[in-house]
């Protein structure tokens, strides 16, 4: 019997967590080097250049390429307007504090964010909502998965605060990939210690619709009538 997938392998966000990760490097390499904020920001625009050139060649799609590079000039624009190359994280710093407050109030509305997006994945839409076994564990997953925000925001808002470009390039490393590693194995865990032995998994939510192959076949001499 195959092994159920888990939410790393549903959820593959490795390469995007590290892109994101990348520029920032681009980031304090060009602040080391030129002491400025105009040479921090060319070291980060042209490393997220770098990066949408080579996703592009490998075939990516164009809008995910796009949306990367974006955020990198956004944060970089914002840098150039303040003259502090610590504000470069500043978007950053406000989209995980957002993040916080959104997937709590998801938990609370009955809606949790992680069974929207594996839903999505799998193209169920939400249909994982009619099953209260999977509803359930999406919840308790998804504060899980708020963690990762909350822990980001606890470490990013003194370095920002204290301007300490170096250690928020490392922190943005570290906080990158390896927590949603963690995260991911620990909300995937939640998961299965939630759902009842013997539900089929996230692929088959158990909504009570009869599905195609539940449905019985009639018999053969169903409705022919007899040779009189």
């Amino acid at each position: 019997m195959a092994q159920p997938e888990s939410l790393a392998e549903l959820l593959n966000g490795r390469r995007a967590a590290v892109d994101a990760s990348l520029p920032a490097v681009g980031l304090v390499a060009g602040w080391l080097i030129g002491r400025s904020v105009w040479a921090a920001v060319i070291g980060a625009v042209v490393c997220a250049i770098g990066i949408a050139v080579w996703r592009s060649r490998r075939g990516e799609k164009p809008r995910a390429v796009l949306i990367g590079l974006l955020g990198v000039c956004v944060a970089a624009l914002v840098a150039l307007h303040t003259g502090r190359v610590e504000d470069f994280f500043l978007l950053q710093l406000l989209s995980n504090a957002a993040s916080v407050l959104v997937w709590a109030i998801s938990i609370v509305i009955r809606w949790p964010l992680l069974g929207l997006v594996v839903g999505a994945v799998l193209g169920q839409k939400t249909r994982w909502r009619r099953d209260p076994d999977l509803l359930r564990a999406y919840s308790r997953a998804s504060w899980v998965w708020l963690l990762q925000y909350v822990i980001r925001v606890a470490v990013f808002l003194p370095l920002y605060a204290a301007g300490q470009i170096v250690a928020l390039t490392a922190a943005r490393v570290a906080l990158s990939w390896p927590l949603i590693t963690v995260m991911l194995a620990a909300a995937w865990w939640v998961i299965q210690r939630t759902l009842p032995e013997g539900h089929p998994g996230l692929r088959h939510p158990v909504t009570g619709e009869p599905s195609a192959s539940s449905v019985p076949e009639p018999d053969a001499a169903d409705g022919v009538p007899e040779k009189g």
